[in-house]
């Protein structure tokens, strides 16, 4: 498959929009997940344990479990006022986009359980078309497809643990166009995609029947993406440059730790959990050939700063089992923003959000549920005063949220 990639958009290809968890990441993949704003760890009892918790499949009923769901999420327009001139103002596209995910549990095999699922945990979009933001952030977008078979083992009737292989096939394609007055254009265009492995582990540990406290840890992944560099300018006169290149991007790991509690026909599932975004400190990029010209030498070969930081997240998460077979749910989360102010850009301009969720499951038979779920991904204002030299922000982002609905359907057999 051929490949080709911008340079300078690389800068930025790994933020590809507002995503509904801190920087890129996309935690709800799940009916149940969405339900209750991501709490969904110790809680976890249906298909979709096979990613949130894998030791919870020890627990789980003796017959296979699928789970199949159809997450859309939309992301309304995000407002960018500038401080300085209101000809740099602008305002990003509405992006809509379907998901589908799958989960699979297994039955007990001699204490071990086997699990599959297929998500989407990174990713989305984001889109400009005014000429300030356009700069660096035409377009940009990263779609992030995980693969993770996981087993599970039954130590005794109190404790599970497991593990697991993370399959990531990551694809991106990213375009800007940068018009200088008096001076010419920098242009930019990039496809390309990367597979890559690493691991996830988990512990459960049930003291009594009514209480589960779990731990799980995703592994990083390094996206090492490469293919054909294209760099084109008009500065001094025409020039376009091909050459080979590549740069790496993290999945960063993820620990989480959960307890949950049923008391009666309610559980409670108190999560918190930690992105190690820090993995993100720069882009540095390599190339086949040496960049000789002077402006797209000085455009596109220094490292990129980003300095992210390691975030949390604060989770709580509600089933309640009403009779005839329905059970409701609800969440919320409080998410803290990895993206330090000196280096947020047009490509994902994040700050602290605030989750709020609901959902309900339905039993049609003794074998297939359906559920329905909704998420409000509400994040705050961003006040950006004498930004990096790099972006040249200065001034307020606003409207940024998302919506996402997930319809789905498991069945035991």
């Amino acid at each position: 498959m051929k490949k080709t990639i911008s340079v300078l958009a690389l800068s930025s290809i790994v933020i590809a929009g507002s995503a509904l968890a801190s920087g890129y990441r996309i935690p709800e993949q799940s009916v149940d997940s969405t339900a209750k704003a991501g709490a969904n760890i110790s809680s976890a009892t249906g298909a979709d344990m096979s990613y949130y918790n894998p030791a919870n499949m020890s627990w789980a009923k003796d017959t296979y479990q699928f789970e199949m769901d159809v997450n859309y999420i939309r992301l309304p327009s995000v407002t960018y006022e500038d401080s300085r001139n209101p000809l740099m103002n602008g305002y990003s596209r509405e992006e809509n986009f379907l998901i589908p995910t799958f989960f699979l549990v297994s039955p007990d095999f001699n204490n071990f359980r086997f699990g599959l699922s297929m998500t989407a945990p990174y990713g989305l979009s984001k889109r400009w078309d005014q000429i300030f933001p356009r700069a660096s952030a035409e377009e940009y977008s990263l779609n992030v497809l995980e693969m993770n078979p996981s087993v599970s083992y039954k130590i005794n009737d109190m404790f599970s643990v497991a593990g697991g292989v993370r399959m990531i096939y990551g694809s991106a394609k990213v375009s800007s166009h940068a018009a200088v007055i008096d001076q010419g254009t920098l242009s930019r265009d990039m496809d390309g995609d990367a597979f890559e492995f690493g691991y996830n582990v988990a512990i459960s540990h049930t003291p009594t029947d009514d209480m589960n406290i779990s731990v799980t840890y995703r592994s990083n992944v390094d996206l090492d993406l490469d293919g054909d560099v294209t760099m084109a300018t008009t500065m001094g006169g025409a020039y376009t440059m091909d050459t080979g290149g590549s740069v790496s991007i993290p999945a960063p790991a993820i620990l989480s730790v959960s307890f949950a509690y049923t008391f009666g026909p309610a559980t409670i599932d108190l999560v918190w959990d930690r992105t190690f975004w820090s993995e993100y400190d720069s882009i540095n990029f390599s190339y086949d050939d040496s960049v000789t010209h002077p402006v797209l030498s000085q455009y596109f070969t220094p490292a990129v700063p980003k300095n992210w930081d390691d975030s949390d997240a604060f989770r709580v998460g509600l089933d309640y089992v009403l009779d005839g077979g329905v059970t409701v749910m609800a969440g919320f989360t409080y998410d803290q923003t990895p993206v330090p102010t000196d280096t947020l850009g047009f490509e994902l301009p994040d700050s602290n959000a605030w989750l709020y969720s609901i959902g309900f499951k339905y039993n049609l038979t003794e074998r297939l549920e359906m559920g329905f779920a909704y998420l409000y991904d509400y994040k705050e204002k961003r006040t950006v005063v004498n930004g990096s030299a790099s972006s040249g922000i200065n001034g307020e982002f606003s409207d940024s949220a998302a919506h996402l609905m997930s319809v789905g359907f498991k069945y035991d057999f």
